[in-house]
């Protein structure tokens, strides 16, 4: 009964239900079948309309996700330079920023950009972009602080008239690793050097950009199976081969004559049959070996090497290409980087033309990393692209290092030659203002003082004033026809000491006149101290003759004064009436009674009390050295006129242009240097009574520095470390700079805005290129030819080099300015403007001096005569 309950029910077994199934099942696929083939174009558009809509959808939220990227720029300083593992974990970094996007953003987007980019506003500007959430992770560099990370903003290029474009994939064994490159010298080198000699006027452009993100680990698997099964595939086939030759090598044997004679011998002819041959097993596969760099997951990225070249002059993009490609060749190893395309004659089809240009546009627009092959490398292959450049690399000048230099233009001081990577030439400068201090070191003849002169003279006709100290005399018949214009004639002064010629024309100088408005404090303070450097005075070796002499200046100077504001400038006493006011009782108390109401108390009370007290040997000190100076008929004539012309204020406030040359570096000349170099400092510190920005330039240049310093050591010092701020810049030349003394030394190098060396011995050159911390070595530059230099120079607040420059020469750059026609006319035009006059002439001027200032005394004495001073002896 309840097994005739289904029949009963209307019900059909299951059997049955399923048997009927089948068929209709069987009947549906097949129908289907047969509309899809009669109807397989509107499968097909179905298909395209997934895979198009799919495809849209990618590349919107690709898009969306690279318009929130962001932009850092690393500036290496000069002495950058990492370690292995610094770079290591920089890229580690790199890779894990990759990742730092929304979590629908498509592949294609998820990577960093490293931008090499030359325009000609730097060698090689690094720059990393990448998602906007990873921008704290990259900020902070495992590098430290010797390079500063800025945020950047968004690069815009003109249109350039010529542009190539190429992609560079990874071609060799897929296994293999690129070359291992040293990071001595740096990696970069070859890349810098392929733009060195890029034109910014001619709109030259080149960029490469490596985007880097994280393998895909699908498709790093899929390889991985593809590559164990080709090996395991290859050790199959070797292993059949080795089989076969086996078998071949067996067969052979058994057939050769040798083999029958040694069975017949055997007695085993026909019997035993052919002996057993055993195939070689296949070898096991290492997948270490068969994976290579693909075995572990570690630290493994794809990569993505684009690069665009582009000029407005045709050619050159072209070339610049090929130059980087050349430069990517060092990283070829048993992988290598090569250009993606092929070339049919003389056409090439690659990322230029159709249908990869469309998708290397976009590409390079929005930072999508899609390489048509997976280029999977290893961080440890990329050590030299995830990095700036660093010390180890030779960065070329560009135009925007160095400006170029333009005769006439005030704002630039010419330095020298540069040549370029590409052979060409171009005078190159700094900007005035920020030369504060020049240093030019090497030996005799190799082009120091040519150097000082070109630059003088090109600063001169630009209207700059100077002033040009020389020992020798030498600079001034061979700066003569540069400056032979009529425009600079008029600011043009020689004081010339060494009285050359036949009938020797002079100059005059007052050191304590007041005839030019000097304070009267400043005037003794500054013939004291000059006195005093040459002389090896100060407090503890020589006390009362510095007290002597500051006390004689400080009358001399009254009387001077006295003598201006009474209108007889005229009428001024001398650096050699000294000698009248220690040892000529009458003149001492002609000259103290007219002038005690300018005298100080202490000064007075001093001449009253203590002076009397001296035995008659306390002066010899004092007198010694100008009876010295009054035996010279030069010295004796330029220093005893009493309103010399000779005004050095006045000259750097007129823009003057004045060449000295105190004649010798004797006892004598040395002294007179003192006086001169002293009242130079004296001079611009009293610029102080003008206000900043109303001070005019000044430029004094100063030939054989070691002849100058051994005169005035701590002045020469003091002017490199005081005239900066009264915008009066020195220029330094010596032969050896360990001959300086040291606080010159050290105050030299410590300010110089220009340190140049030119050709001599290393033990000489050894202390400015340690400065540059021996790079170039000091072997390097003293091989140099004459007039070559390395010089580091200062533009817009950066030190520039050491860089080898070519000093520039006279003839050749300022040809143009040669009026060797016109040398007498400024030479007698440089004599009047100094108040030049015979030698005889101011000798007997100066000897009548005494006379004259001793008239002049009593009648501007006061009503009541002060009380005679005699000397008293303090012992009989």
């Amino acid at each position: 009964m309840d097994s005739a309950a289904p029949y009963l029910t209307g019900q059909a077994p299951a059997s049955a239900s399923a048997s009927g199934r089948v068929p209709g099942l069987v009947l549906g696929i097949v129908h289907t079948a047969g509309w899809v083939i009669a109807y397989w174009w509107i499968a097909a558009l179905a298909a395209v309309a997934v895979w198009a809509t799919g495809v849209a959808v990618v590349r919107h939220l690709a898009r969306k996700a690279s318009a929130e990227r962001m932009a850092l720029e690393l500036v290496p300083s000069r002495h950058f330079d990492p370690g292995l593992e610094e770079i290591f974990r920089r890229g580690v970094q790199l890779a894990r920023a990759s990742t730092s996007m929304p979590w629908w953003a498509p592949r294609r987007s998820k990577s960093v950009q490293i931008r090499l980019r030359a325009d000609g506003s730097s060698p090689l500007r690094y720059r990393i972009e990448g998602p906007a959430g990873g921008e704290r992770l990259l900020s902070i560099t495992p590098f430290g602080p010797t390079v500063t990370v800025n945020r950047a903003r968004p690069l815009v290029d003109k249109p350039r008239d010529h542009v190539v474009r190429a992609e560079f994939i990874l071609r060799g064994k897929p296994t293999a690793p690129l070359r291992e490159v040293p990071l001595n010298p740096d990696p970069l080198q070859p890349l810098i050097d392929a733009v060195s000699d890029l034109r910014a006027e001619l709109g030259d452009l080149a960029e490469i950009r490596l985007d880097i993100q994280r393998a895909p680990k699908l498709a790093l698997r899929a390889r991985r199976l593809q590559l164990m099964s080709d090996a395991r595939r290859a050790e199959r086939r070797e292993a059949q081969r080795a089989t076969r030759w086996v078998r071949q090598d067996a067969t052979g044997i058994e057939d050769s004559l040798t083999w029958q004679l040694q069975q017949l011998v055997a007695g085993k002819q026909g019997g035993g049959g052919r002996r057993l041959v055993v195939p070689p097993v296949p070898r096991r596969v290492d997948p270490e070996e068969a994976l290579g760099k693909l075995a572990e997951d570690d630290h493994l990225v794809r990569v993505q090497l684009l690069v665009m070249c582009a000029s407005n002059t045709e050619g050159r993009a072209e070339a610049r290409l090929a130059q980087l490609q050349a430069a990517l060749d060092v990283f070829g190893g048993g992988s290598r980087w090569a250009m993606r395309g092929w070339r049919v004659g003389p056409w090439r089809f690659g990322a230029d033309r159709w249908p990869s240009r469309r998708g290397f546009e976009r590409r390079w627009t929005l930072g999508h990393c899609q390489p048509p092959r997976p280029n999977w490398v290893r961080l440890e292959e990329l050590t030299g692209l995830l990095k700036p450049p660093t010390t180890h690399c030779r960065l070329p000048l560009l135009a925007g290092d160095l400006p170029t230099f333009e005769h006439g233009d005030p704002e630039l001081l010419l330095q020298g030659i540069y040549r370029g990577p590409d052979g060409r030439r171009r005078l190159i400068a700094t900007y005035a203002k920020e030369t504060l201090f020049e240093v030019g070191v090497g030996k005799a003849g190799g082009g120091k003082t040519e150097r000082a002169l070109a630059q003088a003279i090109g600063w001169a006709h630009a209207g700059g004033g100077l002033m040009f100290v020389d020992p020798h005399r030498d600079s001034w018949p061979r700066a003569l026809p540069f400056l032979a214009h009529d425009h600079l004639m008029p600011r043009i002064a020689l004081i010339d000491l060494t009285a050359s010629g036949p009938a020797p024309q002079l100059s005059s100088w007052n050191p304590i006149g007041m005839h030019q408005g000097q304070v009267a404090h400043e005037v003794v303070e500054a013939t004291a101290d000059a006195y005093a450097s040459v002389l090896g005075w100060d407090d503890a070796t020589a006390p009362r003759a510095l007290t002597i002499f500051t006390a004689a200046l400080a009358v001399l100077v009254a009387v001077n004064e006295t003598a201006c504001q009474a209108g007889r400038p005229e009428d001024q006493a001398t650096i050699f009436h000294v000698r009248s006011l220690l040892t000529d009782p009458d003149f001492r108390t002609t000259a103290l009674t007219a002038i005690e109401g300018r005298l100080d108390e202490e000064t007075r009370s001093w001449w009253r009390t203590v002076f009397p007290t001296l035995p008659t040997d306390a002066f010899a000190v004092v007198l010694n050295p100008i009876a010295r100076l009054a035996a010279n008929p030069v010295t004796r004539a330029f220093l005893g006129q009493p309103a010399g012309i000779y005004n050095i204020r006045g000259a750097m406030d007129s823009r003057m242009i004045v060449w000295v040359c105190p004649g010798g570096n004797g006892p004598t000349d040395r002294l007179i240097t003192a006086l001169l170099a002293r009242d130079l400092l004296r001079a611009v510190r009293s610029r102080r009574d003008t206000p900043e920005a109303q001070r005019v330039p000044f430029r004094p240049y100063f030939d054989e520095l070691i002849t100058l310093t051994g005169a005035a050591p701590e002045t020469i010092a003091a002017m490199f470390e005081d005239f900066r701020k009264y915008k009066v810049h020195v220029h330094g030349m010596t032969q050896l700079l360990a001959r300086l003394p040291i606080p010159v030394r050290l105050s030299l190098v410590q300010n110089a805005s220009t340190l140049a060396s030119t050709a001599g011995s290393q033990s000489a050159i050894a202390p400015i290129t340690a400065e540059w911390g021996d790079r170039p070595t000091p072997d390097v530059v003293a091989a140099l030819d004459r007039f070559e230099h390395y010089m580091s120079l200062t533009v817009e607040g950066r030190r520039v080099g050491p860089v080898r420059i070519t000093g520039p020469h006279l003839d050749n750059v300022f040809a143009d300015y040669a009026r060797p026609g016109q040398v007498g006319a400024l030479e007698r035009a440089a004599w009047a403007t100094a108040g030049a006059a015979p030698l005889d002439q101011l000798t007997d001027r100066a000897e009548n001096q005494l006379t004259r200032v001793s008239a002049f005394l009593p009648q501007h004495a006061p009503a009541q005569p002060a009380v005679h001073l005699q000397k008293k002896r303090k012992y009989k």
